[in-house]
C-alpha cells in the first residue's frame, strides 16, 4: 500500500450540493450497483473531476470507496491530485508485474482509496479486457462498497465500452454546448452495443451566470432555496 496527500480544492455550496445530488442518485439506483464508471464523448468534459468528487462524497459519507484511474491513455489524475511519487498503477497490476495491494494509494482523505494509470502502454484496451482487469474489480468489490472507474472518452476510442463490461452501471459526462444531440446519441448507442446499464447523463460546466438558460433556472432555484441558508462562501 502506498500513501499519498490528495491536492484538493474547496468548492462553495452549490458544487457541494450538486455533488451530494449525485452520490444521492447513484445510491437511488439500487443496492447492486457497487461499480460505476464515468466516460464523456470527447476530451476536456469535466469527466475526471466528477469522478474524484464523486468519490471523494461517497467517502465523506462514510462508504469505503475506491477511485480507479482507468484512462490509461491520457490520465489527468497523475498531475491534477496527487503529491509525491506513486511507483505502482493500474497498468503495472493489469501487466501482471505487481499484486493490486502494491498499487493502492491510502490517501488522507479518510475511507478514500486511489489507484492512479500508471505508465502508458501499447495496449490498453487489451489489458482492459484481459482476466488482470477482472481480477482486479472482483478483489475491489470484495474490499470495498463503491467503486467509481474513471474511464477514456468513448467517443475517441473503444477502452470505455471494455471497461463498462465490468461495471454495474456507466455515467456519461457531457459539458454544456460543447457537442450536438446527434453525436451524444452516437456515444450513448457506443454504451449500448457493450450492454452497459446507463445510469444518466451529467450536464457538466453549466453557465449559471444568468446568461444561458440552464443559467437563469439554476440560478434562480439555487439563490431561492440555498442562498439565504448558506450564503456565499
Amino acid at each position: 500500500m502506498q500513501y499519498i496527500e490528495i491536492k484538493t480544492v474547496r468548492h462553495d455550496f452549490r458544487t457541494n450540493e450538486a455533488f451530494k445530488t449525485l452520490r444521492t442518485n447513484v445510491e437511488f439506483a439500487g443496492e447492486d450497483i457497487k461499480v460505476v464508471g464515468l466516460t464523456s464523448a470527447t476530451p476536456n468534459e469535466g469527466k475526471s473531476t466528477i469522478s474524484f468528487e464523486l468519490a471523494r462524497s461517497f467517502a465523506e459519507s462514510g462508504k469505503k470507496t475506491l477511485l480507479v484511474d482507468a484512462d490509461l491513455r491520457k490520465s489527468v489524475m497523475r498531475s491534477r491530485y496527487k503529491t509525491g511519487k506513486v511507483r505502482y498503477g493500474l497498468t503495472n497490476v493489469l501487466a501482471k508485474k505487481v499484486d493490486i495491494e502494491k498499487a493502492l494509494c491510502r490517501t488522507d482523505i479518510p475511507d478514500m482509496d486511489m489507484i492512479f494509470a500508471g505508465p502508458i502502454p501499447p495496449n490498453p484496451s487489451e489489458l482492459l479486457g484481459g482476466k488482470s482487469f477482472s481480477r482486479m474489480m472482483e478483489y475491489s468489490r470484495e474490499n470495498y462498497d463503491i467503486i467509481i472507474v474513471d474511464a477514456p472518452p468513448i467517443g475517441s476510442v473503444i477502452d470505455a465500452a471494455v471497461i463498462s463490461t465490468k461495471c454495474d452501471g456507466m455515467m456519461l459526462v457531457i459539458e454544456s454546448g460543447a457537442i450536438n444531440y446527434r453525436f451524444a446519441r452516437k456515444v450513448v448507442d457506443q454504451l449500448k452495443v457493450a450492454d452497459a446499464k446507463i445510469l444518466g447523463v451529467i450536464l457538466n460546466k453549466i453557465d449559471i451566470s444568468g446568461k444561458s438558460y440552464y443559467g437563469k433556472y439554476y440560478g434562480k432555484y439555487y439563490s431561492k432555496y440555498y442562498g439565504k441558508y448558506y450564503g456565499e462562501e
